[in-house]
């Protein structure tokens, strides 16, 4: 239970066994990193870590969705098994064959009703879920005292044996989504249900038979308990594995903002000796800076010709004359993330311009192209030896990691005296 801040203390493998798979709907914000370490660690360490329960977590919504289809693998083993359980029954040439055999065809449809419901694409609803699970155990043990009244002695072993499937079925399902003990309860009820049927067939009770069907429930709920475990010990890693990759991507974003603004500006600002242009050029930043930190969608609902013009009318405060060239295009076929892939990409290009190619020109083409949008940036500056010269920040970071990410690509071409050519291109 969540304390007055939110936060979660405690043991995550305790609470797992004791609540079952909604446990796996609670999203840790803050888990550590330790269990996605790739240094070399004890198991056991790495288990600890993932075990531990404390910091604040949230109620994931499409956690809690996935977690709902664990409950598939105890409906389909019913919808097998108590047929199987049916068809032996028949081989075996009982008495008895009309109720065993509604039984066995009402099993088989409330579990095709729970795969259908489950399967569903609407929200969860829990309330709704556990009055399903409260008829289940109601069918359940109607299903077996009524067999056990209606056929005759001689059969009623073989025809005991089709509503046992179907208790074992619910034993794993309690056992996964509610915990271990309410899968425990609901195992235990099969001595009592076992004395009831023979009392009401044979008319005694029979403890030693009773006992006797405890062994393999006892085997269904160790394995449902160990499924358990793994499924949420395998749910946890991933989570940190995805926390982990979050914040290095977080800390990447961060570094290539710094870089694209505040760095970049700051050497402008060095090379300038007009206290004018200095002013223009802090207030321009500070602008952008805002921005981003009001919104991060950084100039959304603007089309890109729109974004790539203002851009252009940022850096001729700098010195530099970019002429923005852009085709007739459909806007709406290309998502807003990867607009912004593209002008953030052209502005890092276009002040790569401004300070490494000695001109004070450069053309911006779009248009296009191979599925997709083709961006390119054009000079005839000073160009550079790409062998001599390894790629920076900027143009690994800033243009070709960005470009990745939303699944474009970016090339660069340049040589001396023979100006640069960055291309940028981007799938609609």
């Amino acid at each position: 239970m969540p304390d007055q801040d939110g936060n979660h203390r405690g043991n995550f493998l305790a609470a797992l066994l004791r609540r079952g798979a909604p446990m796996l709907a609670t999203a840790p914000i803050d888990l550590a990193d330790e269990p996605t370490d790739p240094a070399a660690a004890q198991g056991l360490a790495r288990f600890r870590h993932l075990n531990r329960r404390g910091g604040r977590v949230e109620r994931d919504g499409l956690l809690l969705r996935a977690a709902r289809y664990i409950a598939l693998v105890p409906l389909l083993y019913r919808v097998l098994a108590v047929p199987g359980a049916f068809a032996a029954f028949v081989a075996g040439g009982e008495q008895g064959l009309l109720p065993v055999l509604l039984v066995a065809v009402c099993s088989v449809g409330l579990n095709v009703f729970g795969v259908v419901w489950l399967l569903r694409s609407t929200v969860f609803n829990e309330r709704r879920a556990a009055r399903l699970l409260g008829l289940d155990v109601l069918f359940t043990v109607a299903a077996h005292l009524f067999v056990a009244a209606t056929v005759p002695p001689a059969a009623f072993e073989a025809a005991f044996a089709v509503p046992g499937k179907h208790l074992l079925g619910g034993v794993a399902l309690f056992t996964l989504l509610l915990g271990v003990l309410w899968g425990g309860a609901l195992a235990l009820t099969a001595f009592p249900l076992q004395l009831a049927g023979a009392w009401l067939n044979v008319g005694r009770f029979d403890p030693e038979a009773a006992l006797g069907g405890l062994g393999q429930l006892a085997g269904v709920l160790l394995t449902a308990t160990g499924a358990l475990i793994l499924l949420g010990m395998g749910t946890r890693l991933a989570l940190a594995h995805g926390i982990r990759a979050g914040r290095q991507a977080e800390r990447a974003v961060q570094h290539r903002r710094l870089h694209d603004t505040v760095l970049q500006t700051l050497e402008a600002m060095a090379l300038q000796d007009d206290p004018e242009q200095l002013r223009r050029m802090a207030g321009a930043q500070a602008g952008e800076l805002r921005t981003l930190l009001e919104s991060a969608e950084g100039g959304s609902g603007r089309p890109l010709g729109e974004k790539l013009g203002a851009l252009a009318a940022e850096v001729a405060r700098e010195g530099l004359r970019a002429q923005v060239v852009v085709a007739e295009l459909d806007d709406e076929a290309l998502s807003e993330v990867r607009q912004l892939a593209v002008r953030d990409a052209v502005r890092e290009a276009l002040r790569n311009t401004r300070k490494h190619a000695h001109t004070d020109k450069v053309v911006v083409r779009v248009e296009e192209r191979d599925g997709g949008l083709t961006t390119i940036v054009r000079d005839h500056g000073a160009g550079f030896s790409q062998e001599s010269r390894p790629p920076g920040f900027g143009i690994s970071e800033s243009i070709k990691a960005r470009l990745a990410e939303v699944g474009g690509s970016a090339r660069v071409e340049s040589a001396p005296g023979a100006g640069t050519r960055v291309t940028l291109w981007v799938p609609f």
